[in-house]
């Protein structure tokens, strides 16, 4: 077959395949929590609750996935007053002069049909760093419809001393386990 004669063909299956959808966070359905060691023997788990942001993914090309969730550090929970009071305070969250932190990542790499990692930068307290995030969705990218939600959970692990939270090293431990339970609509 002529090249000319392909290529209709090939524009109508271009025409056909499904573009990029972008999400929107849905922030009653979304949760993001920050665990870490506390006296060797305990954690505490510190809870973000206002989540913005969104993901654009294209099902029949899920590698190009863009990914940005912002937190509110005001907003943020911990399970007493005094974690709170110092997690707000100038040596970890400083959340005065630091109000978010934001993940803004690009490209999926599916390790399979439902799991992968996306690449990106991390931003608190003013120190930008890499980090990669582990995702499992619920369904399947490629099957990701135009008028669905998009649910997933990411999780990472990172070096607190790497943001400039150095404070209480005897006491609270150096790595951070964050988990993103992440619920996003069509919008």
């Amino acid at each position: 077959m002529p090249r000319i004669a392909l290529l209709p063909i090939t524009l109508l299956l271009l025409a056909a395949a499904p573009g990029p959808i972008r999400y929107v966070v849905d922030t009653e359905a979304t949760s993001v929590s920050a665990k870490v060691a506390f006296l060797g023997l305990a954690s505490k788990t510190a809870q973000f609750p206002k989540v913005t942001g969104g993901a654009t993914l294209s099902p029949a090309d899920p590698q190009s996935m863009r990914l940005n969730v912002t937190l509110d550090a005001r907003a943020l929970q911990a399970p007493d007053r005094v974690t709170l009071r110092r997690l707000r305070g100038e040596k970890f969250f400083w959340v005065e002069k630091y109000p978010t932190v934001r993940f803004r990542g690009t490209g999926l790499e599916l390790t399979d049909a439902r799991r992968g990692h996306v690449d990106g930068q991390l931003t608190a307290r003013g120190v930008t760093r890499p980090v990669r995030l582990n995702i499992t969705f619920d369904t399947p990218p490629r099957d990701a419809e135009a008028g669905g939600p998009l649910r997933l959970t990411g999780t990472t692990t990172i070096d607190r001393r790497e943001f400039g939270m150095t404070a209480y090293s005897l006491i609270v431990g150096k790595k951070v386990d964050i988990e993103i339970r992440a619920r996003m609509t069509p919008g």
